[in-house]
């Protein structure tokens, strides 16, 4: 069972950003990560053709509860806020991730903006130049055309493999660094994209693409070239569309969209495991398994809520809301630290852990 150790509201300084850009649907411009001794995390942001970052202290364990499990924020101290150097799009950046680098400083970010620019640096965070270095890579038809939404991902095993979709090309372009690789044609528009492990006794996962393109979910193996490299198509809510997409460690996969509803796909037998329906009051645009315990699932919906809930049994856990909709979401890849930023301005930080008590069977 997961409890929330604490929720924090920090607000971003009105003298770093005081307007922020309104992006699409996808709350895909907001990435958290937990500094080393977890007395603070560092929030990144995008708006417009601009990276920002705030660090928010996580000192006080203070937790209050309202009715039906909601938890109440309380005001956190922003530590330090700054513009991240070195990420100069020229359109809106739809899309901003972090992974795990090299050493224990350091982190690579990757950001997409609409026409499909992609920018990766590799930041120091334990020192006071924080870009060591970066690389551009310029979309493959110069930008020409509409801009849409655009999302992003590292592989989980080879980070120098990046998969970038743009929604109105319908297209996947996986790059090794800025060496482009192939490309991928989808039959709708994509929504979101992720790699994944399909059998964790051995598949690689740095091959694997899970996509959301309409009302279906697409499985794509890199390695393979008979139909463009789609290897399966599950066919979601009738009518409606996927939003969002998300893999847990032990290969289970996770889709949500219109239908308010969460279905858990089995990747070894492409059928559905589990499916929570009414998990959120409005569309799904946002999901992440939790790190400590898979049999969790938080889930962001696109007015204000976030819920963390047990995927199987159908049960609330709890659940928190922002004080305006949502512009990005986000959780930590290792640790259960998960965060939504508002159009207000304000970011929301909850640390949730396993409940002791029902670790050890009481």
């Amino acid at each position: 069972m997961l409890s929330a150790r604490s929720l924090r509201k920090a607000s971003v300084p009105p003298s770093l950003l005081s307007d922020p850009s309104p992006g699409c649907l996808q709350p895909t411009r907001l990435a958290v990560h937990v500094n080393g001794d977890g007395g603070s995390c560092s929030a990144y942001f995008a708006s417009g053709g601009r990276v920002y970052k705030i660090e928010i202290s996580m000192e006080e364990e203070i937790l209050s509860r309202g009715k039906q499990s909601l938890l109440i924020p309380i005001n956190a101290q922003v530590m330090s806020s700054s513009v991240v150097d070195r990420c100069p799009h020229r359109s809106e950046i739809q899309s901003i991730v972090l992974a795990e680098g090299e050493g224990d400083s350091c982190l690579i970010l990757g950001t997409v903006d609409s026409y499909g620019h992609l920018i990766v640096s590799h930041l120091d965070t334990g020192a006071d130049d924080i870009d060591r270095a970066s690389y551009s890579v310029p979309p493959r038809d110069s930008g020409i055309g509409e801009g849409s939404w655009a999302g992003l991902c590292f592989s989980p095993t080879q980070q120098s493999t990046v998969a970038v979709a743009r929604e109105l090309c319908k297209s996947i372009d996986i790059y090794d660094q800025d060496i482009h690789l192939r490309s991928l044609r989808t039959l709708w528009y994509p929504s979101s994209v992720t790699f994944f492990q399909c059998f964790p006794q051995g598949s690689d996962s740095s091959s694997m693409l899970a996509i959301t393109e309409g009302s279906q979910l697409s499985i794509w193996d890199l390695r393979m070239h008979n139909n463009g490299g789609c290897v399966q198509r599950v066919s979601g809510p009738v009518g409606g569309t996927l939003y969002s997409v998300c893999s847990s460690a032990s290969g289970l996969i996770a889709v949500g969209g219109t239908d308010r509803a969460v279905t858990i796909y089995d990747p070894r037998k492409w059928s559905a495991l589990s499916r929570w329906v009414g998990c959120s009051k409005y569309e799904i645009t946002g999901l992440s398994f939790s790190s400590v315990d898979q049999s969790f699932i938080y889930v962001q919906g696109v007015d204000y809520e976030i819920t963390c809930g047990h995927w199987s049994k159908s049960e609330r856990a709890f659940s928190f809301r922002g004080d305006s909709n949502w512009l990005g979401f986000s959780k930590c890849a290792d640790t259960d630290v998960v965060a939504g930023w508002c159009e207000s301005g304000s970011i929301f930080v909850a640390d949730v852990r396993q409940d002791l008590l029902s670790a050890i069977g009481v």
